[in-house]
């Protein structure tokens, strides 16, 4: 199971408002049935199998083209831990643990 943060961000549209593309991004992570996500306020971070996880992201780059953005800028950080079960759960209790 991988732990993936991904951010996109819309160039081109004439705002710097970005809420209304976050929602929109959102709409295709509800869509998918495999995966956990989580917002955050700088991105979404996604829990699940690698593969089905990048495909999802794939999807999300491609929602501000869908609605008027001209250029997009997507971050991907992976986290895939093979060792043992890893869990955005999991992450946070292991830091809270050790404060």
């Amino acid at each position: 199971m991988a732990i993936v943060e991904v951010t996109t961000v819309p160039l081109g549209t004439g705002s710097t408002s970005l809420s209304k593309y976050v929602a929109k991004c959102h709409e295709v992570l509800k869509e998918e049935k495999n995966i956990k996500f989580q917002l955050t306020p700088m991105g979404t971070i996604i829990e699940g199998d690698l593969d089905t996880i990048l495909k999802v992201v794939r999807k999300i780059h491609e929602v501000p083209f869908e609605n008027g953005a001209l250029r997009v800028s997507t971050t991907i950080k992976i986290d895939d831990r093979r060792d043992k079960e890893l869990t955005m759960e999991g992450k946070v209790k292991s830091v809270m643990a050790k404060l």
